[in-house]
This record gives structure tokens, C-alpha cells and sequence, in this order.
């Protein structure tokens, strides 16, 4: 059975249509990556836990932030690595300037012996649909587009 994961795609409504929360991932193979490389906060779901439930802990371990309100399913989509992933929507806000971030530990460099810490998430912030597309690694685009789709907006098709 593929690996499920759970996750929340914070927007708000701003005057020139919504605005979607993204985190950039942490450690090393990620550091020069940016277009394609974004993420909605999401994680594994634990053995038996509920799928909001999980992302919504998922969403607080990657952000520090913990939304309340209306959540809304958006669905289930296969990503390239036949990973599963759970997502829901909820509007709200959060200053990205605020992130923090739970850690996980690796060898770095690699072969070294050595072990580094990294934050999960090292920067997030607000992007409107067309620049969304861009940033988000390609099997969470579909999740964006059932947002728009949820909230009356047509999907920019740059990517």
C-alpha cells in the first residue's frame, strides 16, 4: 500500500483573488531548489489516525501555526512518487515571518559520520495562484486547482 500523507492549503481572499500558504522544504536538497520545490504544510499520517486530524498536526509540526475554521476536503492525489496525499482547505492567515518549524536530523554531509538538524519547513509564505503554479512541485498542482475550482476561480495555466 503506498504511503498516505495529510495535509492543509491555508488561503485567504485578497483584493486581487486568493492567496495560497506554501513551505519551501528544509535540509540540504532542497537549499537551491525553488520553482517546483514548494509544498502545502502536509505529512505522514500515523497508522489509524483520521486525515484531517493528521493534517491539521502535520500543518502545526511544519509551521508552527494551528488554523481553525471551516475545513474542506479537496481530495486525494497521486504525486509522481506514488505517494498519496490527503488535502484539505481552510481560510485564514498566518505571517510567514512567524514559521517554526519541527527539526529532523540526517547525516550531513554525506558519508561524513556526522549528524546535522534542519527545520522541516526553513521559509513559507503567501502566493497568488499564478505564482502558486510555479512554485508548487508538480503533483500538488492538481491540489491548488480543486481550491479554485471550490471557490469559483479559473486555474492560470502558466505551467
Amino acid at each position: 500500500m503506498p504511503e498516505r500523507s495529510a495535509g492543509l492549503l491555508l488561503y485567504r481572499l485578497a483584493a486581487a483573488g486568493p492567496e495560497v500558504f506554501l513551505v519551501h522544504p528544509g535540509g540540504p536538497f532542497w537549499a537551491r531548489k525553488d520553482d517546483g520545490a514548494w509544498s502545502i504544510p502536509k505529512g505522514l499520517m500515523h497508522d489509524g489516525e483520521p486525515g484531517l486530524e493528521a493534517a491539521r498536526r502535520e500543518f502545526a509540526e511544519e509551521t508552527g501555526f494551528a488554523p481553525e475554521g471551516a475545513f474542506v476536503a479537496l481530495g486525494e492525489y497521486r504525486q509522481p512518487s506514488g505517494k498519496r496525499v490527503l488535502a484539505w482547505a481552510v481560510e485564514g492567515d498566518a505571517d510567514p515571518a512567524d514559521l517554526k518549524s519541527n527539526e529532523f536530523t540526517m547525516e550531513w554531509p554525506p558519508r561524513s559520520g556526522r549528524q546535522a538538524s534542519f527545520p522541516e519547513a526553513d521559509r513559507a509564505g503567501w502566493f497568488d495562484a499564478e505564482a502558486a503554479r510555479i512554485k508548487l512541485s508538480k503533483g500538488q498542482i492538481p491540489i491548488l486547482d480543486a481550491l479554485l475550482a471550490r471557490l469559483g476561480f479559473a486555474a492560470p495555466h502558466n505551467r
